[in-house]
Order: structure tokens, then sequence, then C-alpha cells
């Protein structure tokens, strides 16, 4: 008698509704847990690959040599790069663009860098309008690396202690 109750019980499936009831009454009255975008921010990882950016020396003078590594190990074609020989006989470029619409952010091209010049920054919240606006070029990329260059910096130095 009892089993026939039972399977009468799950047969209109009171069970599962009650159940489904109870798991969206949990939910009813917890804490929420949406973030006001851009007021408030998750953590990020050190390890984020976001805009890129060309380093400096602390001296001034731009890192990149010109050995394109980034542009042939890039496998999306996205970087494109130029160079000449400057009177000193050392190579510097004189066009490094990326595409950042044909980006996939693999991280590649910094991991190619001899120089540690091309990096990915935190740098997330960046927009363009147009499909030329996600092109940047050298002075663009040596900018980002300028204004974010503290915080590449202890990004690098909090890497090197997990190699």
């Amino acid at each position: 008698m009892i089993n026939r109750i039972k399977e009468l019980f799950q047969s209109l499936m009171l069970l599962e509704l009650l159940k489904g009831m109870s798991l969206t009454g949990r939910y009813l009255f917890a804490r929420k847990i949406t973030v006001q975008y851009p007021e408030e921010r998750t953590p990020m990882s050190a390890r984020f690959r976001g805009l890129h950016a060309l380093r400096r020396y602390p001296n001034g003078e731009e890192r990149c040599i010109a050995c394109k590594l980034c542009e042939a190990v890039c496998p999306a074609m996205a970087i494109t790069i130029e160079s000449e020989q400057r009177s000193d006989g050392t190579r510097r470029t004189t066009r490094y663009d990326i595409d950042l619409t044909k980006c996939i952010f693999c991280g590649f091209c910094e991991e190619s860098c001899p120089v540690d010049s091309i990096v990915e920054t935190r740098v997330f919240d960046y927009h363009g309008e147009k499909k030329g606006d996600l092109i940047y070029t050298k002075p663009m990329l040596l900018a980002v690396g300028d204004k974010y260059e503290e915080q590449i910096a202890a990004d690098r130095a909090a890497d090197a202690k997990y190699r």
C-alpha cells in the first residue's frame, strides 16, 4: 500500500516540483552576486592576456629589435612589421601594427620575443567603433606600454617567480 501511494505521488511529479520550488526559494532570498560593472571589478589573474603594448628600456629607447619572430609565430597573422637599419648598425622597426580584430590573444608573440618588447597587458576594456579603430600602430602600442609600464613590470616580476 505504501509503495502504491509512493508511486502515485511520484507519478504526479509533486516530489520533483517541490524540489524545484525549494531550490528556487533558497536562491530567492540569498545574497546577490551580480557585479555592477564598471564601478565594481572582479578579480583578475596576473596572467590575463589583454591589450597589447610595446615596452621601452629605462633610458627611453624602444626594446623591439625587429627580429620579426612575433610576426612569424602569430597564427592569426595579425602582426605586420617593417624595419630598417639605423646608422649605428642596429635594426629597429619603422612600422609595427597589430590588427586586434584578427588577434586571438594566444600570447605566442609575447613568448617568442627575445627582448620582452611586445606584451599583453591586463587591460580588457577598450573598444573601437570602426574596424580601423582596432588596428594598433607602433605609436599607439608604445603609448599603451608607457601608460601601463609599472603594472607590466610588476606582472613580469611576479611571473618570474613561477618559472
